[in-house]
């Protein structure tokens, strides 16, 4: 049986951790709530998949190829918290330490290594699990691969993510277009919401 390639969103965990998690220090005073929660989560998927191969993704610094595209990407927020900057170094030293493989492509997103890497693994026959919270991987959920969510205990395959949106995977980029992301500072069509897109 071949094995499972489980492909971590290092970057949306850390985020989500950050803000999910009380505010921990270690004995020296420095910031570890976001290492803590995503170690947790590491640990978790691989009890679920004990025989899996899994590999970690994170966001080069600096802009993306997005930037090029849509140079107002991402124009809404602000600059990282300083006590999250601080985690991102360390975090990353102890995933490499624990024998996960750790990838940062310059120049573009952990999501968009994620889903080339994914693509290939799938065109290979082999099944692919990735772990993240972020909704735009909806669009690459088939019957080899699904999505888990650890921090909400979410599992979606083809069905789960057309009870979550209303349209099946291979719709969730016109659904995506007609929406908008807000978090992104992507535009969707004026004045339609999830109801209307989904019609």
């Amino acid at each position: 049986m071949t094995k499972h390639l489980i492909l971590v969103d290092g970057s949306g965990y850390l985020f989500r951790a950050f803000h999910a998690l009380p505010p921990l220090t270690n004995a020296e005073g420095k910031p570890t709530g976001a290492v803590y929660g995503v170690l947790n989560m590491l640990r978790r998927l691989v009890k679920m998949y004990p025989d899996a191969d899994v590999a970690v993704f994170f966001d080069p610094p600096g802009k993306t190829q997005r930037h090029a595209v849509f140079p107002e990407y991402k124009a809404n927020r602000g600059s990282m918290p300083e006590d999250l900057a601080l985690q991102i170094e360390p975090l990353q030293t102890l995933i490499r330490a624990q024998g996960f493989p750790l990838h940062i492509v310059s120049g573009y997103e952990a999501d968009d290594v994620i889903a080339t890497v994914a693509k290939e693994a799938r065109s290979d026959g082999r099944p692919v699990v990735i772990s993240t919270g972020d909704k735009d991987f909806a669009q690459l959920v088939d019957s080899g691969l699904d999505i888990v969510d650890t921090m909400y205990n979410k599992q979606y395959d083809r069905e789960a993510v057309h009870v979550k949106f209303g349209v099946y995977p291979e719709t969730i980029p016109d659904y995506l277009a007609l929406v908008g992301d807000t978090s992104d500072n992507i535009p969707g069509v004026h004045k339609v919401g999830p109801k209307t897109a989904v019609k």
